[in-house]
């Protein structure tokens, strides 16, 4: 099969199907062997991660933050960081909670300290008073085509690509 008909079928750059032919024609089907994942290794071993797993489930309380019970990228970077001297970066934390099961959570309550008579106080005064100060809706623009007929406006059509 030639290299195009490889890209279209499995959906892939040109490119990247000449480099499969000519891996093949250099080494044959071994040279084809997925080498695995691309990046750096893990540098915590499997009994560190499940320290890291009993540690977040512990809360950020029992490891110095008490002001919330959030556990955020940068804390648990920090955690890594004080426990097995370690270090990670924000980014890096992220994907490795992901490894370990935990996902990015909305609060299931409240704050404590939250209060809907100030809420409703500031939506009617303050609110109103800044959205006045603002321009009206459809005053300005951010495309270079010309403005659209009110018909048309929103419309998704209206974005440049």
């Amino acid at each position: 099969m030639k290299p195009p008909e490889v890209a279209r079928r499995l959906r892939v750059s040109p490119k990247s199907a000449y480099q499969w032919q000519q891996m093949w024609r250099d080494g044959g089907v071994q040279a084809l062997v997925s080498r695995g994942s691309s990046g750096s290794r893990c540098r915590l071993s499997p009994r560190c991660l499940e320290k890291l797993a009993a540690y977040i489930d512990e809360g950020p309380a029992a490891h110095g933050w008490v002001e919330d019970q959030v556990w955020t990228a940068a804390r648990v970077a920090t955690l890594i960081g004080r426990k097995f001297h370690v270090s990670y970066s924000v980014s890096g934390a992220t994907r490795l909670m992901h490894r370990l099961g935990f996902s990015p959570q909305v609060p299931a309550r409240r704050v404590v300290e939250h209060d809907e008579q100030a809420v409703t106080v500031w939506k009617e005064a303050t609110w109103a008073e800044v959205k006045e100060l603002g321009r009206r809706a459809g005053a300005t623009t951010s495309s270079r085509r010309p403005p659209a007929s009110s018909a048309q406006a929103g419309s998704v059509g209206d974005w440049p690509r």
